[in-house]
């Protein structure tokens, strides 16, 4: 059975930091490769998650989102069954409930796969 425990979220102040991180077992690592979504406030009605960042143990490649290139970087341990999230400069639109679940990584893109998911981690930047 996968299960993908995620851990670090909380409430910062703009350009605050916080990383995230999903602990992963159950599948094997070959198979998928493990991203982070989020669930912004305004989009909860919608059920949207939105692809922030992924990345593949097999190869070490890697995905992430305009929005949020330059300030979230994406890293797994040697392992390949846990990922964090190092989030810098945060702001305020990056408020949202963050999720670990597996993914597929290919052509520049990354979506969810599987079924998978995390508990979620609430993430809110504000002042």
């Amino acid at each position: 059975q996968v299960q993908l425990v995620e851990s670090g979220g909380g409430r910062v102040q703009p350009g605050g930091s916080l990383r995230l991180s999903c602990a992963a077992s159950g599948f094997a690592l070959g198979r998928y490769a493990l991203g982070w979504f989020r669930q912004p406030p305004e989009k909860e009605h919608e059920g949207v998650r939105e692809g922030v960042s992924c990345i593949r143990s097999s190869d070490g490649g890697t995905y992430t989102a305009d929005s949020v290139k330059g300030r979230f970087t994406i890293s797994g341990d040697s392992l390949g069954n846990t990922i964090y999230l190092q989030m810098n400069d945060l702001k305020p639109e990056d408020t949202a409930i963050y999720y670990c679940a597996t993914a597929l990584l290919s052509g520049g893109l990354c979506w969810s796969s599987g079924g998978n998911w995390g508990q979620g981690t609430q993430v809110t930047v504000s002042s």
